[in-house]
């Protein structure tokens, strides 16, 4: 049942609980970190292909949570879709917790199903904040998300570190299960928030629109903003097109969802999730002290990111996107080029060397990549793809990090940690580059300002090639 748009609802209230999926995203993807070594210990797991899989089936399952969504979302809307994640999520999270004694194959699946509820909310928390928000503060509220992102992981870290001196069998079972708690939390917040007015006016409820504009908005700029809104439905309706995924790819479309998705892949191919579920096994290679007690590891880097993503919040509006990429890719790739390098020319470094320039990886990454890979999936797609297009950018993220968190352990069994990352350095450059000749500038427009933008690149390019 839609939520009474009458009664009124802060704007506090709707950009906290629209931005609230992100905790459950985050505990997620932070809390196989510190159940992880349990795990492999309670059930005498060695098998770097099963290890690679238990950790990253929530992101496999999450590739079709997020395209699914984005594509329910546009006839469904943003609200309700949301309260369908939570449900499964919460679901999932118990049945994640009372796997069986030895359960591999069940745990696999389990976390399969789970991350469809996680997919879904990397596509539907970002269009759904990106909606509401004005364009002079999408930035910042958009960014919001991240730091429910990062404080969810940092949560989970915190829970597993308080969680690791039960035993085994339990610690981890709890780490899991608990992922239900926020899950529940967003379900209860969800009920009272409003519907996106953009898909209320696409949907041709105007005056519901009007009162969940009012919420936040101006009362000078309400009726400009449903205007401009209906304007671009119109046009879209006007084209006379059905809209497929083949739309998405069209010359009218194809600038801004390739520069939408490539940012969203190349965030993940950057290597970042190997970091964040592998930490405590890294230093474990590094130092040859046991994974279950380098806990702390992950806990400093949920620190990072959460300093991070509230620095990014305040630096949101006065550094242009594609500036803020660009530094943080490019010291990104070099925290991971460097090891290399350095344990080339000096065979003896330390081992920790490795841990410290990750640090500084979590540190760049965390108020550059980490954040404005939301807010542009969530700004740069215009209003008739919105909804399978930013399934489609959550889909390949999620292929990334599945891709990412599979072959990382593959991957350190057969070459040195400091080589692994130096692939991933690679990477980064290559998304830097993607970053100055693929993406647009979005910072200060609104969202049908820049659909103009990338319609009228569409056909300069059409007019070019004929």
């Amino acid at each position: 049942m839609e939520a009474k748009a009458k009664k009124k609802v802060s704007s506090g209230f709707i950009f906290f609980f629209g931005s609230f999926g992100g905790i459950l995203f985050g505990y997620d993807i932070g809390v196989m970190t510190g159940a992880l070594p349990f795990l492999k210990t309670d059930w005498a797991l060695t098998n770097a292909s099963l290890i690679g899989w238990v950790t990253s089936s929530v992101m496999f399952g999450a590739i079709f949570g997020a395209a699914i969504a984005g594509q329910l979302a546009d006839k469904l809307g943003r609200r309700r879709m949301i309260l369908m994640s939570s449900l499964i999520f919460a679901i999932g999270s118990i049945l994640c917790g009372f796997s069986p004694n030895g359960g591999t194959y069940y745990l696999i699946g389990m976390r399969i199903f789970l991350g469809l509820a996680v997919g879904a909310a990397s596509a539907l928390v970002p269009a759904y904040m990106s909606e509401m928000a004005p364009a002079r503060l999408r930035g910042s509220l958009s960014g919001i998300n991240q730091t429910m992102i990062v404080s969810g992981m940092l949560i989970s870290y915190i829970v597993d570190f308080v969680l690791k001196d039960l035993p085994g069998n339990l610690s981890w079972r709890l780490m899991l299960g608990l992922a239900s708690v926020p899950a529940f939390i967003l379900f209860a917040g969800v009920l009272k928030l409003p519907e996106s007015p953009r898909f209320l006016i696409k949907s041709g409820r105007l005056d519901e629109a009007r009162t969940v504009l009012s919420y936040v908005r101006k009362p000078d700029e309400v009726e400009p903003e449903v205007k401009s809104i209906q304007e671009t439905a119109q046009t879209e309706e006007n084209n006379l097109e059905k809209t497929s995924w083949a739309t998405l790819f069209n010359g009218k479309y194809r600038y801004l969802v390739i520069a939408g998705v490539g940012v969203a892949a190349f965030q993940q191919f950057q290597g970042a999730n190997a970091i964040f579920y592998y930490i405590p096994l890294i230093v474990e290679k590094a130092t040859g002290n046991a994974a279950s007690s380098a806990l702390m590891w992950p806990i400093i880097q949920g620190v990072l990111l959460v300093l991070g993503s509230l620095l990014y919040i305040w630096i949101a509006e006065k550094f242009n996107r594609r500036t803020l990429l660009t530094m943080g890719g490019s010291v990104m790739a070099l925290s991971f080029l460097l090891p290399a390098i350095i344990n080339k020319l000096v065979p003896n470094a330390s081992p920790m060397m490795i841990v410290v320039f990750l640090s500084i990886y979590v540190a760049f990454y965390s108020f550059t990549w980490a954040p404005l890979t939301w807010v542009l999936v969530g700004e740069i797609f215009p209003l008739a793809i919105r909804g399978r297009a930013s399934g489609l950018a959550s889909s390949f993220n999620w292929i990334g990090s599945w891709a990412v968190g599979l072959i990382f352990p593959i991957m350190t069994a057969a070459m040195s940690q400091e080589a692994v990352f130096a692939v991933f350095g690679v990477i980064c450059v290559l998304g830097v580059l993607f970053i100055r000749f693929c993406v647009p500038e979005t910072r200060g427009h609104t969202l049908e300002e820049i659909e103009a933008q990338g319609t009228n690149h569409g056909k300069n390019k059409e007019t070019a090639n004929n």
